[in-house]
């Protein structure tokens, strides 16, 4: 878990969390998003503090939380009930400080302003000067769809797909951007996907990396496009986004090894990216309809 003041463990730090685990992307070329997942069952009453710095956290709450009082640069600002399922938006210049004297599970973004700038910059739009947010909680159904999917990834941190976070986290960031920062591009979208020799890339290098480690903004910069771009292409040119594609591509892996009857579940589960056996089982389940064992031993009839 990283330390950083927006995310991690100094964030569980200053709001007296029991838990937290954050996973960071650094898909941006000059600034870091993170999410991180917090929870208290037994609140203490104290007043949570953050740093001032130039970012905003975006909060999706798992758990109602009745009466949030709410201060701004010291100063109350709001009373106020949020109910699991909604977002808060919060800025950090503001120095934000909530009275923490219920139980609470809570998701936060940490999205710094460079990140939104370079959000603009990526999809040729003018820079965004500021997040349109008021101190109360709203209904985001996207960053709640998104939210909840980012969650399994932090439950289980060994296992994560980092294309899969890369792609979550920057979704979550162009729709803050559009919906709150204002964001319209300067110059309609290119309809086009990747030339043939981009496509034959990205898949070298996603295929030579199937534990999913590879950085999204690494695969694109051999495609000379920026992330957004070469993610929107990608997709349209192969049917599927990255992260998906190469969760398609360990399976395959897996299926070729499990033919082997020589290598044990561990062996193939190792060989192809997986964590460990039961992450292989798991995954391999739901995608192909039986688990990896029922397959080799159909297979060996």
């Amino acid at each position: 878990m990283t330390s950083e003041g927006g995310y991690g463990q100094r964030l569980a730090e200053r709001l007296r969390a029991e838990q937290a685990q954050a996973i960071v992307t650094r898909v941006l070329r000059t600034a870091d998003m993170a999410v991180t997942e917090t929870r208290c069952d037994v609140p203490i009453g104290n007043m949570s503090s953050h740093e001032r710095e130039d970012a905003f956290f975006v909060t999706l709450t798992f758990r109602d939380y009745p009466g949030r009082e709410y201060w701004e640069n010291g100063r109350l600002v709001s009373v106020s009930d949020i109910r699991a399922g909604q977002t808060c938006i919060h800025d950090l210049k503001r120095g934000p400080s909530a009275l923490i004297d219920k139980p609470f599970h809570v998701l936060f973004l940490y999205l710094p302003r460079g990140a939104l700038e370079a959000i603009a910059e990526d999809a040729d739009a003018p820079r965004i000067c500021d997040l349109n947010h008021e101190p109360v909680a709203i209904d985001d159904p996207t960053i709640l769809s998104l939210g909840q999917a980012v969650l399994p990834a932090l439950s289980r941190p060994n296992q994560v797909n980092q294309l899969f976070v890369d792609h979550v986290l920057m979704a979550l960031g162009i729709h803050v951007a559009q919906t709150y920062g204002g964001m319209r591009p300067l110059a309609p979208p290119i309809r086009g996907g990747l030339a043939a020799w981009q496509v034959k890339r990205a898949k070298e290098i996603l295929a030579s990396n199937l534990d999913g480690r590879v950085q999204l903004k690494e695969v694109a910069r051999e495609c000379g496009l920026s992330v957004s771009h070469f993610s929107r292409s990608f997709r349209r040119s192969v049917g599927a986004a990255p992260h998906n594609w190469l969760l398609t591509r360990r399976i395959d892996a897996a299926k070729e090894k499990l033919r082997d009857g020589r290598l044990s579940l561990l062996d193939v589960a190792l060989g192809c990216g997986f964590a460990d056996q039961s992450h292989l089982t798991r995954v391999f389940t739901r995608i192909v309809g039986v688990s990896p064992g029922a397959w080799r031993r159909a297979r060996a009839e």
